[in-house]
């Protein structure tokens, strides 16, 4: 029903969020020519980064920015040929402003030639 290679990379991309492996999430199943799109412009972060660079950096910022408190992370759910989602949710502090926040958003991913190539994400801020 669903390409072998899309399970695989779907599967490993929720292990290595339960698992905090994501430096090798990124270098296995990762295109070097990645887009990355959130769903509207952060602070301190581009909307769109283009590039497997670009996506390290914002991984980065993300790490240096936000105190992780809880995440989830339920998935993937498959759609064919090339798609699959996982739903995240995060429980974070911002370490500048003392905020915190509790958010879920959806990933939505796209595979060509065994990799990630594309991934999108829809907020919801509780």
């Amino acid at each position: 029903m669903f390409d072998e290679t899309l399970l695989k990379v779907g599967n490993a991309l929720v292990d290595a969020n339960k698992s905090g492996e994501i430096e090798q999430l990124l270098a296995a199943h990762y295109s070097a020519d990645v887009v990355s799109v959130e769903a509207a412009q952060g602070e301190g972060m581009p909307r769109v980064a283009e590039g497997i660079d670009a996506l390290k950096g914002k991984h980065a910022w993300w790490e240096s920015t936000m105190e992780m408190h809880s995440s989830e992370t339920e998935g993937p759910f498959f759609f064919a040929p090339d798609r699959f989602a996982v739903r995240f949710a995060m429980d974070a502090t911002n370490r500048e402003t003392g905020e915190r926040m509790q958010a879920a958003e959806i990933g939505v991913y796209t595979v060509a030639d065994g990799k990630i190539v594309r991934e999108e994400f829809f907020w919801s801020w509780g």
